[in-house]
């Protein structure tokens, strides 16, 4: 029997991905050019929204090339000290280091440089260790999944900022939720990031989906079509729904029961309680509404202009909402009306 192509693990590479090609080539190309123009990018969108995995697969695209040394950081820990640990523990790294006589040794990590004085200032030792691979032809990838605003975070992107300054080989990735990416941004002394530019990620391609169920599945292209339709291009919809039919050997119809209660138990009940009472007032007017039209849901809640669009943007920019024609709206996630109504009360 072969195993289940589609995955329902949260971050790891699933084996069946809809690869999102044109945007992880802008960003390969563009921390690639000569002279760089662009050092960061922030990848945001909704929890299942393929974040990790395009992250990864951009990150092990530039790991295959000898000129680039990738580095996984986690933001809830000390992410210069890791930054310098994990640069150091690389036997290639090391010599280049210890051939410039960087002496590491002050802070427990790295060979003692004979005739060097230890430096102390973790950030000090990241600008050596930054110039001495520049020399060498090398550039340095920091990837950091689901961003929070720390003072880890803040002291490493205050620091960041300072290396791009120096035009040192220094790149950084991030993923993060729309408050998150947010909240850093508007700290007042990371401004810059103001000016880096964000990968919102869309909704996956609905033809690149149905030829991947007719192609594991033993169904005609309508079957798919409705599949994909079922999925509304959401990456982690796209693999519950695979993955149940998997198990319904090829019918979706019978797997839909456990694809509606995962997607709510894994991924609506923690967006709904990050939603403000008035985004789920909102939310539960745009379930009511048969068209999504702004007149009508407004209309449903007694709503004024002045409170709808304020709500609307919020829910847009958290990637819950999307506005596909002017003064209409509907939901991102698959039957996610349902949810809603069952649970909004006011």
């Amino acid at each position: 029997m072969k195993k289940n192509p589609y995955s329902l693990l949260f971050g790891k590479e699933p084996k069946q991905i809809i690869s999102r090609s044109t945007q992880s080539i802008e960003i390969i190309e563009s921390f690639s050019e000569e002279p760089v123009m662009q050092q960061i990018y922030m990848i945001t969108g909704l929890r299942g929204s393929g974040k990790t995995v395009f992250m990864t697969e951009i990150s092990e695209e530039l790991r295959n090339n000898d000129e680039w040394v990738v580095v996984d950081l986690n933001s809830s820990s000390d992410l210069m000290n890791d930054l310098a640990a994990a640069l150091a523990s690389e036997n290639p790294l090391a010599i280049i280091f210890k051939n410039a006589k960087i002496n590491l040794s002050f802070f427990g990590f790295g060979l003692e440089v004979k005739g060097s004085v230890p430096i102390t200032n973790i950030q000090v030792a990241i600008t050596k260790m930054l110039e001495s691979l520049k020399k060498h032809g090398k550039k340095v990838l920091v990837c950091i999944d689901e961003v929070m605003s720390n003072e880890h975070m803040k002291t490493f992107a205050g620091a960041f900022q300072i290396f791009v300054r120096q035009e040192l080989p220094i790149f950084l990735l991030m993923t993060g939720l729309y408050e998150n990416i947010n909240n850093l941004q508007n700290e007042k002394n990371l401004t810059f990031l103001y000016r880096a530019p964000k990968v919102e990620l869309k909704p996956l391609n609905l033809g690149a989906i149905t030829n991947n169920y007719m192609k594991n599945f033993d169904i005609n292209e309508e079957q798919a079509v409705a599949m994909a339709n079922l999925t509304r291009g959401y990456s982690f919809a796209f693999q519950v729904l695979g993955y149940f039919t998997w198990k319904c050997d090829g019918d979706y119809e019978a797997a839909l029961p456990d694809f509606r209660l995962y997607l709510e138990d894994y991924v609506y009940e923690k967006v709904w309680s990050e939603m403000s009472e008035g985004d789920k007032r909102l939310a539960y007017g745009i379930a009511k509404s048969e068209d999504g039209k702004a007149k009508n849901i407004k209309d449903i809640l007694d709503m004024r202009d002045n409170e709808y669009s304020p709500y609307r943007d919020r829910l847009i920019k958290k990637g819950i909402v999307v506005s596909k024609s002017h003064g209409y709206v509907s939901f991102t996630l698959p039957l996610f009306e349902q949810y809603v109504l069952r649970n909004y009360y006011d």
